[in-house]
């Protein structure tokens, strides 16, 4: 049986664009064919596709680096480069996508089949056949494609369901879930036996709904004891939830303790207290629940509760038809809020500061990539390359901070002096 994994570091990155060509047109009896590079190809597109067969991220434990294919460069004749293939990474649904840095949650894979374009590929660069004018007109410099980069991502599954089972471990909730549904989960008469969230499918009195048995917690869980911090992000997306207590007290705990116990732990974890909760005392078949039930309706505190019988039965009827009742009257489920990610945003932009020694250093993406368009050694290339530093105000900026004639300018590994 596969390892459920529900939390997953991801290394992604989009396509590199690919680079223009420098290139002139060449036939026989054409003395000066003119400049004839083309463009290079748009680097491929990192795209999420919610999968509704795929139920853990077990996958993104083995492989953490996916990479979408690179644009190819532009060629003679005005020939474009190939555009690099997207990258389609499949999640179970339910995923959220967080920036690693800053929790921020990006993309929420709700729908089963949503797809969503995550990390945009690199612009192809422009071939040398667009830098022609009437006074340059053999243009020999193209600009490289946008170069992307790597961003770290957390995947985090969190199941959807419309009702989530929760309770101290031994309470019945496997058993609940088996009895109301055709889910078979492993079912024992030891703490813990469920360690992995199990969904099944209810059916009552043609009403179908989910429900999310979760692993069992414990007093401390939200602080991370036993297993329900692990797994209370998996309550978080239910509209409903049943807290399952165990009547019987056969593991030495009071009955109203452990509905109280529940209750702080969900009031600790999120907005959960706030959630639509119905009591379940389960295990009526036992001699010892009957005793245990007026002091657990006490503690529920006007909630409803339900004395139920997973093993024979009992009082199912009557809880199923209070679920129903509810969830007809609750919000269906809706998607976390997103913050905006523009991976373009990040790429463009530059800023000047002083080194180390008094040099000005110019910085930033689009720095990089402008400085891999310039052949040093053309003065139609020097001439434009200074021309597009005034234009986007570099210049202006260097002279705000000082820069006087002569002074030292270092962009990357070239330095070059002060020119106004």
């Amino acid at each position: 049986m596969a390892s459920f994994v529900d939390r997953a570091p991801i290394e992604l990155k989009a396509g590199d664009g690919g680079d223009g060509a420098v290139s002139f047109h060449r036939e026989k009896y054409v003395q000066k064919g003119g400049p004839d590079g083309g463009d290079g190809g748009k680097g491929g597109d990192v795209v999420l596709l919610a999968d509704h067969n795929l139920h853990t991220l077990l996958d993104f434990r083995y492989k953490r680096k996916h990479q979408a294919a690179n644009g190819m460069q532009g060629s003679s004749a005005r020939k474009s480069g190939k555009g690099g293939e997207d990258l389609v990474i499949r999640v179970p649904v339910g995923t959220l996508v967080k920036l690693k840095d800053t929790d921020a949650v990006v993309a929420d894979m709700f729908e089963p089949g949503q797809k969503r374009v995550l990390l945009q590929g690199g612009r192809g660069g422009w071939g040398n056949a667009h830098f022609a004018t009437p006074t340059r007109q053999a243009p020999s410099f193209a600009k490289p494609g946008i170069k992307t980069r790597w961003h770290d991502f957390v995947l985090e599954l969190r199941t959807i369901a419309d009702v989530g089972l929760v309770g101290y471990p031994n309470a019945g909730k496997s058993s609940l879930l088996a009895r109301i549904t055709a889910a078979r989960p492993k079912i024992a008469n030891y703490p813990f036996t469920t360690l992995t969230p199990n969904l099944g499918i209810a059916s009552h009195k043609g009403v179908d709904f989910a429900i999310a048995d979760i692993p069992g917690l414990i007093e401390g869980a939200s602080e991370g004891a036993g297993l329900g911090f692990a797994f209370l992000r998996h309550v978080e997306r239910t509209r409903l939830l049943l807290q399952v207590v165990d009547a019987s007290g056969q593991e030495g705990r009071e009955p109203k303790d452990d509905l109280k116990a529940i209750d702080n732990e969900l009031a600790r974890y999120g907005d959960l207290a706030a959630r639509e909760r119905i009591v379940v005392a389960n295990k009526m078949d036992l001699p010892e629940s009957n005793k245990h039930l007026e002091a657990v309706r006490e503690a529920a505190g006007g909630r409803p509760v339900f004395p139920v019988s997973a093993a024979t039965g009992e009082g199912l009827e009557a809880m199923l038809d209070a679920v129903t009742a509810e969830l007809a009257k609750l919000p269906p489920a809706a998607p976390v809020q997103e913050e905006p990610f523009l991976e373009e945003e990040r790429l463009r932009g530059w800023e000047v500061s002083r080194d180390t020694d008094g040099a000005f250093l110019v910085s930033g993406n689009s720095m990089d990539s402008l400085l891999l368009a310039v052949n040093f050694d053309d003065f139609e290339s020097m001439r434009w390359f200074h021309r597009t530093l005034r234009a986007s105000g570099v210049i202006d900026r260097l002279r705000e901070m000082g820069a006087q004639e002569g002074d030292t300018v270092r962009m990357g590994d070239t330095e070059f002096d002060f020119v106004e």
